[in-house]
């Protein structure tokens, strides 16, 4: 019973561990106001980190994320509305940094490529099958010879059938 409770209290210990190390952000320095805090998080969330390229600065623990995040409470601390800071990224990096990027003539690419990726490959696949269908209807079968066909004949009647 002793090593039971022994080997709970240790996982409970652990899973705690895990669970604070997961949760932490990889925040270097907090803004003094809170509201300006929440603000950098949000902005922070709407930004790709180039590096990871799937998560957002805040979620990430890149040197350039780390810079970005500090450049976006820079931004905030200068004054800079949540849409101007999101723009100063933009001028610099492209509207690829965020996760979200508009829908504009520069970002068709961005929005539209992976259907018309999947478009072109079923394309691909439909071509391919009609081809090989083609292929399969041009290679028919010829038809049997007369010696051929008494053959099979011979085969398919029963003895009795043959003697007659």
């Amino acid at each position: 019973m002793n090593k039971l409770v022994h080997s709970l209290l240790l996982s409970l210990a652990l899973s705690i561990s895990v669970v604070l190390t997961a949760s932490a952000v990889f925040i270097e320095e907090r803004l003094e106001d809170p509201a300006q805090e929440e603000r950098a998080r949000e902005i922070s969330e709407e930004i790709r980190c180039l590096v990871c390229q799937n998560q957002s600065i805040l979620d990430s623990n890149a040197d350039l994320a780390r810079d970005l995040r500090q450049v976006v409470r820079e931004r905030i601390l200068l004054g800079d509305s949540d849409d101007a800071v999101r723009e100063y990224l933009v001028v610099r990096y492209g509207d690829w940094v965020l996760l979200n990027p508009p829908l504009k003539l520069r970002t068709y690419l961005l929005w539209f490529g992976p259907i018309i990726i999947f478009v072109i490959g079923l394309l691909a696949l439909g071509l391919f099958i009609r081809r090989k269908s083609r292929e399969a209807v041009s290679e028919t079968i010829a038809p049997l010879s007369a010696e051929e066909q008494a053959e099979i004949d011979s085969l398919l009647t029963p003895d009795g059938d043959q003697q007659k």
